[in-house]
């Protein structure tokens, strides 16, 4: 109980649970002790806890229940994810088509019914339970919370972490036990809970009066349970000593690396730091190098598709390019090419900024340009190691451009990225980098555009009819609707109630021919590219999209989010 039950003091009297001279008594000895009067009263068990839950059900006009009287299965628990429940403190009772009924302990809490709401996506209706009551049932339902990043934030914030507990754990070179022990417990728990729930980024952010954590999950930002802003100078000095940059400036961007352990894998993480307005912002990139995928059919390819790249990363020379924005899956396509024909009869040598993934028998090298090691300085050096297969992480200018075509001209495949909306757009933007349009028609084999959607939930699919509107968009008419499998997630726990697990591609493959190449020396605009294109039998990505929400694989809504650039 607290202060700020006091409200409800009218109402144990006239539910009978106490007499006003009672309540008058109980009232002096909190003035003089500073707690609350109903605290007061619960201490000196003049009533009960169960007695404060039953008033603050008679105040509110909200119906208490006894939680163990209720069998709740997992249909009624995936309603509300373990995140979510151990968040708001609350408990799912039962679930309909548009809302679902929960208990917690104050039904005076309009901000968490509210937060609930939006985080739900549907009605909430409320009971009222006691706190006891809902803390050993988030303990049943959805187990302790261990080493989790809530409860290594309570236990720092009430100073329950004792470091002699530790001290089997954490030693600094010394021997020595880190007087920070709790903070690194914490930073650790951060990392390990992104890991395990599939995130690819860790976005640590100082806002003005709070200190936000964010997860990317499939592509998506999720917000956890955020450490006190009180401790934000001490993760993010932990971070930074982890990642090797200096504590002591915070006026530069830093960049850096970290390696941990995480249930017996590697993992690295990619750390960037940001001076922001309200301190310094960290986000780690988390690289599992033994979960990368590095098949084709695992990006996503249809089969006719994944003929047509198979072939085109099997030529003996050119140029082959991957465009999208930030974030499109890019990189791990370039990896899962080298995976295919990386043999021993090939010599393959990379160019990157970062190295995100060490893959065996391939030659990579990491750009420094603190050094001198600049992508134009290392592509340069390759070529005298007689490469079969070079891949650039990006062509960023016309000097690294030059290289790579002149590389694609000498008999030597080349593999890189490039930040396009589309596939023929890649065209002009290394027109307008200062290639020759001749140069561009003679090396460029093809360039494929991609995008990520989210694939759905296998453990919660369930069929489901698009809109017309939706429909509409992805250009599916009324005979192709009929025989389509459309299918959508409803949400379980092992998706955190998203409906979707996981990422898949879609892809604009622009195969070059002589037409386009006629085309690209007369210096024709991106739309006309883009006509002929499409005439010689090119998908958009959104007609690729389509294909996928025809067979089931991802919902319409996905696909019109992920290519709303895509005019055809």
């Amino acid at each position: 109980m607290a202060a700020k039950d006091d409200y409800l003091l009218n109402d144990l009297v006239d539910l009978g649970f106490l007499t006003p001279a009672q309540v008058t008594t109980a009232q002096t000895e909190s003035e003089s002790s500073g707690e609350g009067v109903v605290d007061t009263l619960v201490k000196k068990k003049l009533i009960r806890v169960q007695d404060v839950t039953t008033a603050k059900a008679a105040h509110f006009g909200v119906e208490m229940v006894t939680l163990g009287d209720f069998k709740i299965g997992d249909d009624v628990l995936s309603a509300v994810p373990r995140h979510i429940a151990k968040r708001y403190r609350v408990i799912p009772i039962h679930v309909h088509d548009k809302s679902v009924v929960v208990a917690l302990s104050d039904p005076s809490d309009i901000s968490t019914i509210d937060s609930l709401h939006h985080v739900l996506h549907k009605d909430v209706e409320v009971r009222v339970a006691s706190e006891e009551e809902i803390d050993a049932m988030l303990t049943k339902l959805y187990g302790g919370s261990g080493d989790s990043v809530e409860s290594m934030i309570q236990n720092i914030t009430e100073g329950e972490v004792e470091i002699e507990s530790l001290k089997k754990d954490v030693r600094d070179d010394r021997g020595d036990v880190d007087a920070d022990a709790p903070i690194i417990k914490l930073v650790n728990s951060i990392i390990v809970e992104a890991y395990r729930t599939r995130a690819s980024d860790i976005h640590l952010e100082p806002l003005a009066k709070t200190f936000r954590v964010r997860y990317r999950i499939d592509g998506m930002l999720h917000e956890v349970k955020s450490p006190p802003k009180r401790l934000q100078l001490s993760v993010i000095s932990r971070l930074k000593i982890q990642a090797n940059m200096s504590i002591a400036e915070k006026r530069v961007p830093q960049d850096g690396r970290v390696q941990c352990n995480v249930g017996g894998k590697t993992i690295d993480l990619r750390v960037s730091c940001l001076p922001t307005v309200h301190g310094e912002s960290i986000v780690m990139r988390i690289l599992d190098k033994e979960g990368l995928k590095l098949g084709l059919a695992d990006l996503g390819f249809f089969t006719d598709d994944q003929q047509t790249f198979e072939r085109l990363i099997s030529l003996p020379d050119g140029i082959l390019l991957v465009t999208g924005p930030t974030g499109s899956g890019k990189t791990t396509t370039l990896y899962s090419c080298l995976n295919v024909i990386n043999r021993p009869d090939r010599k393959i040598i990379t160019v990157e900024d970062p190295v995100e993934y060490v893959l065996a028998g391939i030659n990579q090298v990491q750009v420094s340009e603190a050094v001198g090691l600049t992508f134009s300085a290392a592509l340069r050096a390759m070529l005298r190691q007689a490469p079969n297969v070079i891949m650039l992480g990006e062509i960023r200018d016309m000097e690294t451009a030059s290289i790579a075509i002149n590389a694609s001209l000498t008999g030597h495949l080349v593999f890189s990225t490039l930040h396009t909306n589309d596939a023929p757009g890649a065209v002009t933007r290394l027109i307008d980098i200062g290639v020759k349009p001749f140069l561009v028609a003679s090396s460029t084999r093809a360039m494929m555009a991609q995008r990520l959607v989210r694939k759905i939930c296998k453990k919660c699919i369930a069929p489901y009819m698009p809109t017309d509107k939706e429909l509409e968009a992805l250009g599916i008419d009324s005979a192709q609707a009929e025989k389509a499998t459309f299918r959508k997630g409803k949400g379980c726990p092992d998706c955190n109630s998203t409906g979707s697990r996981g990422r898949m591609g879609i892809f604009e493959v622009y195969v070059l021919n002589d037409e386009s190449r006629r085309l690209i020396n007369e210096k024709a605009p991106t739309a006309a590219l883009r006509r002929q294109a499409r005439e010689m039998g090119m998908r958009t990505l959104r007609e690729d999209g389509s294909r996928k929400v025809v067979a089931g694989l991802t919902t319409a809504d996905e696909v019109i989010r992920a290519t709303t650039g895509d005019a055809d």
